[in-house]
């Protein structure tokens, strides 16, 4: 007798009550053979709490949803070998592998296990508070932000890298960032976008009261550290991809590395990274001197054309321009 295959799919209620698409997903994964669980709950763990994690014999996890979704699915399979699969039902779903029109062609490749894994960088977070032996500890697969509590005052922060002062100021809060995240709050904060394979974190001060204060990027070996001042005006506020949160009282260190575990995501395709990044963002690949060169007709050499107007890509690269 044949082992049965285990899946769970994640999605939100909202989106079960709108409509037959979760039930009709349900039902083509049971078709094909699976045994299915159903997650649509959205319970939020506290600060350094681990949720309870899938079973052991899961082959995948599928996620009906958009970034959010993704980002809960995630606390469900953190430190297993358990991948996730995106199906974006939501706005951009940049974490998402396929559309929701392409649903019947991703349950196919799921049950014919034709994906690939994705690993992705997470980021580990230790809390040590006042008086306190033992750090709180957890992670993100996006972002941590350290904020103010208060929410008309600032927070007054001493920034360091392995051990080394950096910097101190007063600020809104900054946002550490793993190179996932680096398209979400820290991009709309000023960011760099940093490439997924890339091992590094990323940090975005928000409104800090300072002449230097720009993003910086560091190495994954490397630790930031935060501690909140003792005369800070607030106290602080942590959040680990805009779900698990709590207070930080003035006087608190934090420490953020890169994690020792990482997330697999299942892709579908081996198109670039930047390719998603174009489409995600609908982001204008000619400039205004190409409009204008059009209007008027005429043609200047680009960097991928020698002076002879012979494209210098070789033979046999036709397929790339599909992508």
């Amino acid at each position: 007798m044949a082992k049965s295959r285990h899946v769970v799919v994640v999605t939100h209620k909202r989106l079960r009550e709108s409509g037959n698409i979760v039930q009709n997903t349900l039902l083509q994964l049971e078709r094909a053979g699976f045994d299915v669980t159903l997650i649509d709950t959205n319970n939020i763990p506290d600060f350094g709490t681990l949720p309870p994690s899938v079973d052991e014999n899961t082959e995948i996890v599928v996620v009906l949803g958009g970034d959010g979704t993704i980002l809960r699915a995630a606390e469900l399979v953190h430190c297993t070998d358990v991948p996730i699969i995106g199906i974006n039902m939501g706005h951009v779903g940049f974490l998402a592998e396929f559309e929701s029109f392409q649903l019947e062609e991703a349950i196919r490749r799921i049950c014919e296990r034709d994906y690939l894994i994705d690993e992705r960088m997470v980021a580990h977070v230790d809390v040590w508070l006042p008086g306190q032996e033992e750090p709180l500890r957890d992670w993100a697969l996006n972002d941590i932000t350290i904020e103010r509590a208060d929410r008309g005052k600032m927070v007054e922060l001493s920034i360091g890298v392995d051990g080394a002062a950096m910097s101190s100021f007063g600020c809104d809060g900054v946002i550490v960032s793993t190179p996932t995240g680096s398209t979400a709050y820290a991009f709309s904060a000023g960011g760099p976008i940093v490439w997924p394979n890339v091992q590094a974190l990323l940090m975005v001060p928000l409104a800090a009261h300072a002449l230097f204060a720009r993003p910086i990027v560091i190495g994954s070996t490397s630790t930031l550290q935060f501690t909140i001042h003792e005369d800070s005006t607030s106290g602080g506020w942590i959040c680990c991809d805009g779900r698990r949160q709590r207070g930080l009282p003035k006087g608190t260190r934090v420490e953020i590395r890169q994690s020792a575990s990482s997330l697999k995501l299942a892709r579908l395709s081996d198109v670039p990274f930047t390719n998603r990044l174009v489409t995600k963002f609908n982001l204008p690949v000619e400039g205004w001197r190409d409009h204008s060169a059009n209007a008027s007709g005429i043609r200047e050499p680009r960097w991928d054309a020698d002076p002879r107007g012979t494209s210098l890509k070789g033979q046999g690269d036709e397929e790339d321009d599909d992508q």
